[in-house]
């Protein structure tokens, strides 16, 4: 387990917020489109994050879209993220 910890280490990111369910988030995402690349901001309240630290880590954001609810799973550490800003803290008693 170790070595697979050592070896999984270059790959993490550094620079991203602290933050917890009930966030509100600005999520930058590179969004390729054909041969064209873009920034696409996706802003909404985090409902859910899962394991931790480790490079499989991932975060679910909702946010309401022309009426209706959207949820979108991000990797935490995925190259396709430019950055994540907290926007807004919130208090929650449990996620989900």
């Amino acid at each position: 387990m170790n070595k697979i910890h050592e070896a999984t280490q270059e790959y993490l990111k550094k620079d991203i917020p602290d933050f917890d369910t009930g966030d509100t988030l600005v999520v930058s995402v590179l969004v390729r489109e054909g041969n064209k690349e873009r920034v696409q901001n996706f802003e909404g309240v985090v409902i859910g994050r899962k394991a931790g630290k480790s490079l499989d880590a991932t975060f679910t954001v909702r946010k309401i879209s022309n009426g209706v609810g959207v949820e979108r799973t991000f990797q935490t550490h995925s190259p396709l993220i430019g950055s994540i800003k907290v926007k807004r803290k919130g208090l929650v008693k449990q996620s989900k």
